[in-house]
């Protein structure tokens, strides 16, 4: 079965001057669809030429396995359809080459984003079905309007959910088949028709400045696979992380990997409807990456193994790991250590501290509240876990408080994880306040003069809300982020197992009534820019 695919192309045009010849994303536009068509000879007889009017563009051409035919200035003006131009080309390959041809493809230049596989599933399915032809569609049912006799009018019957509306076919001008027979100088089209539907992505047709963006954007689309772990003994804050990336990565294309062990990271990954897979060996690990093939794995789930890093390698361009100091990292592209600072003999990979904290958009949006004299409201919160229970002692200390700073609400923030969260209620007369699984804690921490809370990512949330805070550590891994000091605005008491709950209650008595020290903190706070850090992380995965 002999197949010619031509490729109509000329070198004027008004909306966008010389688009065909123009670079996109570093090639141009015109060789996407020359490659996609020359990709078709793996598995058919396929022919391709580009008819065109222009010199350049031929020159282009030429480079490829592609060949030109010339086409006439009768066939280049503005009012001429593409019907004569395609049976021009045909007439003129059958003769160039002695042989007529089964099929015509018409693909435009203007259509960067198809897929081969979709080019050639396509191919698969004229020929099965024995149509006469079929064209490339995207299905986009909307309710839409007419004008009809001078009035807007319906193209409807009954206003449905679009889901529920019969499908509406748009030409998404990426190919046209048809059987040689049906090729004539004024039609394409046969008696048997056929659609094949593409994604969204695929049915860009480049005519305005609006649609070259889309059409970079989609190009520059990448695979992303997030490796993380949600467990209550390592807490929540990794998952955390890896969704507020996400959600900043529209456009690209994201997959969360988990293991088994992390139920509670699972139960996140679900509401969050981004898709997921959860492994149990190195063996599932691998299929999903032989699969998935990444262009882009970003691993959060502390140390990495240099055998993990190794497996990731063979099929991911790039690796970015997050608060790794194990054996992996320096095989890592990048390592980002926001929390880790001025680690020993650490490798040249590394990007560490408050600059590459990657901060959710909340607390960009939140703004602080002013500075107040007076201590009247104190948050605590130790994360989604609290493996420690920290807040069950900060429970007892604060009921004690109230004694002490009567005036003062103490609101608690506690994660969906957390173990004690039946033992703690609020206690309206002591001004003790519980908050179950926030869904916005900034707004909790706008209202804050003072917190305490442990010495994760949350100290950075904190930061940027100008919240001064005591810190005490869930274990010795977090006690070594060495950004909860004073010089930032932190008072830190060390390790929380091994702080009683007297040094607590002096703490917060001695900085409730040190306005001019909560001051200070609050200013250090302050001075750190994190949508400059968020940026940054993003920059860093994509390697821009």
């Amino acid at each position: 079965m002999n197949i010619l695919v031509v490729i109509p192309a000329r070198g004027g045009s008004k909306r966008i001057p010389r688009k065909n010849v123009r670079l996109m994303c570093g090639r141009p536009l015109i060789m996407y669809s020359v490659e996609n068509a020359l990709k078709l000879r793996e598995k058919y007889d396929v022919d391709v030429v580009v008819s065109t009017d222009d010199d350049e563009l031929a020159m282009i051409v030429s480079d490829s396995e592609a060949e030109v035919v010339r086409r006439g200035e009768e066939l280049s003006a503005d009012n001429i359809t593409l019907d004569p131009v395609i049976y021009d080309a045909a007439c003129q390959m059958e003769k160039r080459h002695d042989k007529s041809y089964d099929i015509v493809i018409t693909m435009q230049a203007t259509s960067p984003t198809l897929r081969s596989e979709t080019l050639e599933n396509a191919v698969e399915y004229f020929i099965e079905g024995d149509y006469d032809t079929v064209i490339s569609v995207v299905n986009k049912p909307h309710l839409s309007w007419t004008k009809k006799d001078g009035k807007i009018v319906k193209n409807y019957d009954k206003r449905l959910n679009s889901q529920e509306l019969p499908a509406n076919y748009l030409e998404t001008g990426a190919f046209l088949m048809a059987k040689r027979g049906v090729i004539s100088a004024s039609t394409r089209i046969g008696e048997k028709i056929s659609v094949f539907e593409t994604s969204p992505q695929e049915a860009v047709d480049i005519d305005t400045d609006e649609d070259w963006l889309n059409a970079e954007a989609i190009l520059g689309r990448k695979k992303i696979l997030f490796r993380t772990i949600g467990q209550r003994k390592l807490g929540m804050g990794h998952i955390y992380r890896c969704l507020s990336i996400a959600y900043k990565l529209v456009g690209h294309e994201l997959l969360f990997v988990t293991d088994e062990k992390s139920e509670m990271g699972i139960e996140k990954l679900k509401e969050s409807f981004f898709p997921y897979k959860v492994i149990t060996d190195y063996e599932d690990y691998e299929s999903i990456l032989a699969t998935y093939a990444p262009d882009i794995v970003v691993n959060d789930v502390l140390d990495t193994t240099e055998d993990m890093v190794l497996l990731e390698r063979k099929y991911a361009k790039r690796i970015v790991n997050f608060e790794d100091m194990g054996k992996g990292a320096p095989l890592a592209d990048v390592v980002i250590n926001a929390l880790y600072e001025n680690q020993p003999a650490k490798p040249f990979n590394v990007r560490e501290g408050s600059d590459y904290y990657f901060i959710r958009d909340e607390f960009l949006e939140q703004k602080p509240k002013a500075f107040s004299e007076e201590c009247k409201n104190i948050m605590i919160i130790f994360g989604g876990a609290d493996p420690l229970d920290l807040t069950g002692k900060l429970y007892n200390v604060c009921q004690k408080l109230h004694d002490k700073m009567p005036e003062c609400e103490f609101h608690f923030i506690t994660g969906f994880a957390y173990l004690g969260k039946d033992k703690v209620n609020d206690i309206p007369e002591k001004n003790i306040f519980i908050h179950k699984d926030v869904k916005r804690v900034s707004a909790y921490m706008k209202n804050a003069d003072l917190a305490i809370t442990s010495q994760g990512r949350t100290i950075f949330e904190l930061a940027s809300m100008g919240v001064p805070a005591i810190v005490m550590a869930q274990n010795d891994r977090e006690a070594q982020h060495v950004f909860a000091g004073i010089h930032n605005g932190f008072i830190n008491l060390g390790l929380g197992k091994n702080i009683d709950e007297e040094s607590i209650m002096k703490s917060v008595q001695w900085l409730a009534d040190t306005p001019n020290v909560r001051r200070e903190m609050r200013d250090a706070e302050l001075s750190h820019e994190f949508a400059k850090g968020q940026q940054r992380v993003i920059d860093l995965i994509l390697d821009k």
